[in-house]
């Protein structure tokens, strides 16, 4: 995966915050990160957002724990990148659960946008992705797997934001 260009990153937070819809002025650069683990996957599912059919994502608790990361919260926001790397919206997110992979629910599966938007679909394919990521990052994915299940917004660019 390409690194995100954390200077452009840092110019679209700017702007973002100097529109005033943001928060303080003075609220550091959030996570800037892509989609996926790997560049066609990030460009795919950031081209799902970008026409407003994603308006959800997860992660495996697993996940956040094996990189050190913080877990997210509602009213964070993240600069979302695509594949090469370039910053190309930002995220704010408005609902996060934890719930065992076995418990998500159509209607998450629904609005994170992927396959045919089922929770067969859902379970299928993220099923693969993690058993993919796991084996890379030392972890299983099992049922009873802790998924951060998180809704969100899109807040910039003004052209590309959620009414």
């Amino acid at each position: 995966m390409t690194p995100p260009d954390s200077r452009a990153a840092a110019a679209m937070w700017s702007a973002y915050l100097a529109s005033g819809r943001g928060p303080a002025p003075s609220a550091p650069v959030p996570v800037v990160d892509s989609f996926g683990d790997g560049p066609a996957l990030a460009d795919e599912l950031l081209g799902l957002v970008l026409s407003g059919v994603k308006r959800a994502t997860a992660s495996l608790l697993d996940e956040y724990e094996v990189l050190g990361d913080t877990v997210p919260e509602v009213g964070d926001h993240w600069v979302v990148c695509d594949g090469a790397g370039v910053p190309r919206i930002i995220l704010r997110t408005t609902e996060l659960r934890r719930v065992r992979f076995r418990e998500v629910d159509a209607a998450f599966a629904y609005d994170e946008g992927e396959g045919d938007r089922s929770i067969e679909s859902w379970r299928r394919g993220h099923r693969r992705y993690w058993e993919r990521v796991g084996a890379s990052l030392g972890f299983a994915l099992t049922n009873d797997s802790v998924v951060v299940a998180e809704r969100f917004r899109v807040v910039w660019p003004p052209e590309d934001a959620d009414a």
